[in-house]
């Protein structure tokens, strides 16, 4: 839940129009929305928007709750040209790390993921690119399955992130 209060004029000094500026740009591309209880929604311009009624990640407390990326570009829209699982697999962890960016987290924060694939016979090459966002301290992972995903794709991964202190 986002609270709004009544906005009031106030004068800004000239030095700060540039830094206001630089805080407005960004803001057009990320925000997170704390909610009374703390809890904030996290979401980015530079991952898909969500295609339905989801948020693209929750923090409660330490941790970071992502939605299933699915290998969307967010420029376009669509699926990658090559729609291979390497590259699918490449864009949807690029879409994770792009959503971990915005609340100051990284690949290496993640602790938990869970991949869905259309074709397990994918594993092994999806495996390589995945292989290639982790250090040896790989997340924990379940891999599942599927029949299907939205919009045509091989893969969708949710992930987990704990902010580390």
């Amino acid at each position: 839940m986002i609270i709004r209060s009544k906005l009031k004029t106030a004068r800004i000094p000239t030095g700060w129009i540039s830094a206001l500026a630089l805080i407005a740009l960004h803001s057009q591309f990320s925000a997170a929305a704390t909610s009374p209880g703390g809890d904030a929604v996290v979401t980015t311009t530079n991952a898909p928007a969500a295609i339905g009624p989801y948020s693209q990640a929750i923090r409660a407390g330490d941790t970071l709750y992502l939605s299933g990326q699915l290998p969307i570009d967010p420029a376009t829209g669509s699926l990658p040209i090559d729609d291979t699982i390497e590259s699918q697999t490449r864009q949807s962890l690029d879409n994770i790390k792009s959503i971990l960016a915005v609340d100051g987290l990284k690949m290496s924060d993640i602790v938990s993921t869970t991949v869905y694939l259309t074709d397990l016979e994918d594993l092994g090459k999806m495996n390589e690119v995945y292989g290639t966002y982790f250090s040896t301290a790989y997340p924990a992972r379940v891999t599942v399955g599927i029949t299907r995903l939205p919009k045509g794709a091989k893969v969708e991964i949710a992930s987990v992130a704990s902010r580390h202190k």
